[in-house]
């Protein structure tokens, strides 16, 4: 399993916890999705779990996805509704639904379900 983060406190903590669980199989790396393709048409599953809508440049965070994910694989997009709640980041940059599907759609990525994921969040789920 592969994991990035721009917080090398974060890796850190997980490659800690990991070893006190007797994880191996993980591949924890510092850095930017925008600037790293951590392997080529290897992973089965790119999640990105509330954080599309942090990255600077989220296509092109998408684009590198999709060299990632093999081609039976799937990318699973969980994020904050666009609707005023008092959790979550700030309204003004959270993703609506249908601006995720085109960035997604864009990155080279067919939607298979777009869907409710309880009262805040929503779940994208699609395939190269």
């Amino acid at each position: 399993m592969y994991g990035l983060d721009v917080d090398n406190r974060s890796i850190t903590s997980l490659k800690e916890l990991a070893a006190k669980e007797g994880l191996k199989n993980l591949n924890l790396t510092v850095g930017q999705a925008e600037e790293l393709v951590i392997c080529e048409q290897c992973a089965d599953i790119v999640f990105f779990g509330i954080a599309l809508h942090d990255f600077q440049d989220p296509a092109r965070v998408l684009e590198n996805a999709r060299r990632m994910v093999k081609s039976a694989g799937k990318l699973v997009n969980l994020d904050w509704k666009k609707e005023p709640m008092d959790l979550g980041p700030p309204l003004k940059i959270r993703f609506s639904e249908d601006m995720a599907v085109h960035l997604i759609q864009t990155a080279g990525f067919t939607v298979e379900t777009v869907k409710e994921s309880g009262p805040y969040h929503y779940l994208v789920v699609a395939k190269p």
